[in-house]
């Protein structure tokens, strides 16, 4: 992802929260951490379900890595020395909130001046990954950032690695993609992972079956409340015209326009009143 700007050295999977400062912040919970070699720390997020609020919560995690850097004590002779702190979002099955036409499949983001574009700060970033977009046959994978974006993409669906895949790093990746070869520990994971990915699918049909059905209901009941204003408009057209006749008693207007006198009156003060 880096693309031989960093090195990382050590990965480890989080089961800890990283809790807030007070109880109405709420916890944290990153899927995968890296230390670089020279003690950066990268957050690596996999996503699997649209969020619109993406950016924000990225934000936030990149805040808290580097708010929990301050000692608790003693700041002046920290002096905000800050580690490197980057976020990397896999997103699979969905696109980049607000992309809108672009087809970009990878997002390199840095803290830049917006007038010329020269970075301001190059300690805090964001990759976002955009599996979607990565459209590649295997024939025109050209470097292993290729390579690995079409594994994660087409696992499920290769049977073997092709010429093109031919490295020890693609062969063990081949190895541990069997379930039954992982570890208690890691097939845990796996299951967790798949049954996160199940409530949240579970969860997003079921609001998306409670919108329509409340679409629905909105349509039928304004439909119905048209139909109900237009007779009664159409009815008062037909008592003042009465009205304007000066033949007819309130009663017999009533009666004539299938209405309760109270309502005959109501149109007679707000023809007077020239409504």
């Amino acid at each position: 992802m880096f693309r031989g700007r960093k090195i990382i050295a050590d990965l480890y999977y989080n089961k800890n929260e990283h809790v807030g400062d007070t109880e109405d912040i709420g916890t944290v919970i990153f899927d995968l951490t890296c230390t670089a070699d020279n003690g950066e720390r990268f957050i690596i997020e996999v996503q699997r379900t649209a969020q619109d609020n993406l950016k924000k919560r990225m934000l936030y995690y990149s805040s808290k890595l580097i708010a929990d850097q301050a000692p608790k004590g003693n700041r002046r002779a920290w002096n905000y020395a800050i580690s490197e702190v980057y976020i990397i979002v896999l997103m699979d099955g969905f696109a980049m909130p607000d992309a809108g036409d672009e087809k970009c499949f990878l997002h390199d983001i840095c803290l830049c001046y917006r007038d010329h574009g020269k970075i301001f700060y190059d300690d805090l970033g964001f990759i976002y990954v955009e599996l979607v977009n990565f459209v590649k046959a295997e024939a025109e994978l050209v470097n292993d950032l290729d390579r690995w974006l079409y594994v994660l993409k087409n696992m499920s669906s290769l049977n073997g690695l092709s010429t093109y895949l031919r490295k020890p790093i693609f062969e063990k990746l081949f190895q541990l993609a069997k379930y039954s070869k992982l570890k208690p520990e890691e097939r845990e994971m796996y299951n967790v992972s798949l049954r996160n990915k199940w409530d949240a699918e579970s969860i997003r049909s079921s609001q998306e079956d409670q919108l329509k059905r409340a679409r629905e209901k909105a349509m039928a009941e304004g439909k119905a409340e048209g139909e109900v204003i237009g007779k009664a408009e159409g009815k008062a057209e037909v008592i003042k015209n009465l009205l304007s006749s000066n033949k007819f008693s309130i009663s017999e207007i009533a009666e004539l326009a299938d209405v309760t006198v109270e309502f005959v009156k109501q149109i007679e003060a707000e023809k007077a009143k020239g409504k």
